[in-house]
């Protein structure tokens, strides 16, 4: 069985699903949508699928330590669907 959903389009909400198509590099608005939804909901915690959300334990993180690095943060915030790096890098004198 399929089940569709209509949107009414404004031009800021197709602006967004664009921008959003970009961003996730989905062809399609539904696969983009998918990746956005399963992060949203993975972050944010507090749901069926995710209890713990990244944010929240980001932030226990920090309470727990006092302080947390980049390194860590991209650790904790880093999903499937929105990969976190951090690199760290010196350049002197270089052109």
């Amino acid at each position: 069985m399929c089940n569709s959903m209509r949107l009414r389009m404004t031009d800021h909400r197709e602006r967004m699903f664009e921008a959003l198509l970009g961003a996730t590099g989905e062809k399609t608005k539904s696969k983009a949508i998918d990746q956005a939804v399963n992060h949203y909901c993975l972050c944010a915690g507090e749901n069926a699928a995710h209890p713990n959300g990244t944010y929240e334990k980001l932030m226990e993180r920090a309470i727990e330590q006092g302080s947390v690095t980049p390194e860590e943060i991209a650790e904790v915030l880093g999903t499937e669907e929105l990969p976190v790096d951090y690199e760290r890098k010196w350049q002197v004198g270089c052109r």
